[in-house]
């Protein structure tokens, strides 16, 4: 069967995509295409010379009307975040980008993820502009933050992250919520955990959402970690795993409406397959984790809001 993968851009996060990609055998073909063709053909070439370390897959670079052929497409695309900038500023700048691409991708049949940040507005901004069903369009969106939760969590508690099960829902960015209400290690509410406390969970919060920040200020960006967690999604995606995972997509459900999320996009629990993100669950949440998430839709609906301005950046945007 083949796994036909198409990555627009090939940036530090781009590349980092394709490499977990390869290594995870998900794709059984692999194009790059970037603005820049040289840095596209020089990544690609890069990363074929590394062949007999991993699983075979076809890798070439594509022009972006080829794109189309692939069963799913990764935007990469647009700048990374500058050290002290928050995710929304880079809305503007990237929202342009994406558009561009949304309309390029007019009348594809796979399914889009989105990786750029802002992810969320980002998601929304490519499910407008290429008018692709909603659950065809998936952000990476709280994937990242959550995994980065269970690797704080089991160097805080012990086990192994495998065994820790917690999420985070709503922005990937400050207004994320973690639902600690629900999380567990092994079965075990870590909130009956020996030595477990409020400033403990509010302390990881704060890690969990300002971990990119930290990245940034020492190194410029975050790619590694995006990158493998693009390549799971992939996966699964591509082999119809119905794995439930915390991707943003166009809240569209009655369940959403009734918590004043619809027409935002943001993370839930999705149930993901080759059709894509087809089910989404609304998880159980304390009071006060529903009005951060209510709030978390908020800031990301008057975000999507401030693209209309002068020159507006999304005219001619499906609506």
């Amino acid at each position: 069967m083949n796994r036909h993968v198409g990555i627009i851009g090939t940036g530090s996060v781009g590349t980092s995509v394709a490499l977990s990609t390869l290594l995870s055998g998900a794709a059984s073909t692999l194009w790059l295409h970037d603005l820049n063709m040289a840095r596209a053909e020089g990544e690609a070439m890069d990363l074929a010379h590394g062949a007999a370390y991993y699983p075979d897959c076809e890798l070439r670079t594509a022009a972006l009307d080829e794109i189309h052929q692939c069963d799913v497409v990764v935007i990469a695309a647009g700048r990374n975040s500058r050290p002290g900038e928050t995710r929304l500023d880079l809305l503007r700048d990237n929202a342009r980008v994406v558009t561009d691409i949304g309309r390029a991708l007019t009348g594809y049949t796979g399914t889009v993820v989105m990786v750029t940040n802002p992810v969320d507005v980002l998601t929304l901004v490519l499910q407008q502009s290429s008018g692709l069903p909603p659950e065809r369009v998936l952000g990476t969106g709280t994937m990242l933050d959550t995994a980065r939760l269970r690797q704080m969590l089991g160097r805080e508690l012990g086990p192994a992250t495998h065994s820790i099960h917690a999420q985070v829902v709503g922005e990937h960015g400050d207004s994320e919520v973690v639902l600690w209400s629900s999380a567990q290690v092994g079965g075990v509410p870590v909130r009956q955990w020996p030595g477990w406390s409020q400033a403990t969970e509010m302390r990881l919060a704060r890690e969990v959402r300002e971990a990119a920040y930290e990245v940034i200020r020492r190194k410029g960006a975050t790619n590694h970690a995006i990158g493998l967690v693009t390549a799971s999604l992939l996966r699964c995606l591509l082999r119809g795993e119905r794995r439930v995972l915390t991707v943003s997509r166009v809240q569209v459900d009655a369940a959403a409406q009734a918590l004043g999320l619809q027409g935002v996009a943001l993370s839930l629990p999705t149930v993901v397959s080759a059709e894509g993100g087809t089910q989404v669950l609304l998880p159980q949440m304390a009071e006060d984790e529903a009005a951060a998430l209510r709030h978390s839709a908020q800031v990301l609906h008057q975000a999507a809001g401030s693209l209309i301005f002068a020159g507006n950046a999304l005219s001619g945007m499906r609506r």
